[in-house]
């Protein structure tokens, strides 16, 4: 039995980071790099490809850190302004 591919749609995925990193805000993954258990993104600056990391994928889950898409700075403080729905 073939075990599930942990994030398949990884590599061509766009991000906003909620800080800037080297200057930037919004990366894109152009590569993946399995490791055992974990899996890597290789993120490169969507302004300027020589600003280029690696991370642990299981970071962009991290909704404090990083949001899929690429968002405007209003759009990512309104979404960190929200009420929270936990009562």
């Amino acid at each position: 039995m073939q075990h599930k591919q942990k994030f398949p749609y990884l590599v061509g995925s766009k991000w906003t980071a909620h800080a800037e990193v080297d200057g930037w805000r919004h990366f894109q993954v152009t590569n993946r790099k399995n490791q055992g258990i974990w899996v890597f993104a290789e993120m490169v600056a969507s302004c300027d490809p020589k600003v280029r990391f690696w991370l642990n994928a299981k970071l962009l889950k991290d909704k404090t850190l990083w949001q899929a898409g690429w968002r405007s700075l209003q759009e990512q403080s309104a979404m960190t302004t929200r009420p929270s729905r936990d009562h």
